[in-house]
């Protein structure tokens, strides 16, 4: 079990730098579009119980704020 959990953390932590990395490059706009998308998905699944269709909606609703709130 040891070695599971220690596998899931490295494997976020790899996520977590390649999302950094690929955010480097982006405008203001943009970094706030996928902000946006991520903070909204997360949210449509907690508020949806995990549904799929819960979390999509989140991210394009969080991702049009987003995109939205730097103009």
């Amino acid at each position: 079990m040891k070695t599971i959990q220690r596998f899931a953390v490295s494997a976020v932590a790899a996520a977590m730098m390649l999302g950094l990395v690929g955010c480097s490059g982006m405008s203001t706009q943009d970094r706030n579009t996928a902000i946006g998308a991520g903070a909204g998905a997360i949210g449509g699944s907690i508020l949806t119980g995990g549904s799929t269709g819960g979390t999509v909606g989140g991210a394009v609703v969080g991702g049009v704020i987003g995109h939205e709130i730097s103009k």
